[in-house]
């Protein structure tokens, strides 16, 4: 068993796309729990490299650069491990669409918090209060 010093720590990028008072959120193919989409880094990438690959990957637009903002880094345990999310807004060009990774995309509101993990209903939590998520 593992002390807290020891717990493994899954390191990740979201992608903050807010639209109407709803958040962006996606369920990666074989899964049933929707994510901010994003993901972890490959090697040394940064957090803005990240990002604008695994958006890529996942939902088939392009991140400017020169548009991504920090919005707030969360952290939540699972089993055996700590999730940290890093969050950021950026826009985009292209139109959004599932890739193989992805099985559906859907715009959710704060009523949707049960449908995602607890590192996501953190970022939840605090866009309701910014009043920037309908709920």
């Amino acid at each position: 068993m593992r002390t807290e010093r020891e717990q493994r720590l899954i390191d990740t990028v979201a992608w903050v796309r807010i639209e109407d008072g709803r958040i962006l959120c996606a369920r990666p193919a074989g899964k049933d729990i929707f994510y901010i989409p994003g993901g972890k880094r490959e090697g040394a990438e940064t957090d803005p490299e990240t990002l604008i690959r695994e958006i890529r990957e996942e939902l088939t637009v392009e991140i400017a650069a020169d548009s991504i903002a920090h919005v707030g880094t969360y952290e939540a345990p699972i089993p055996d491990a700590l999730v940290r999310m890093a969050c950021y807004t950026a826009e985009y060009s292209g139109v959004l669409a599932v890739s193989s990774e992805i099985e559906e995309i859907a715009w959710f509101t704060y009523a949707d918090r049960p449908h995602v993990p607890p590192v996501d209903q953190l970022l939840f939590d605090d866009l309701v209060a910014d009043g920037l998520l309908a709920r």
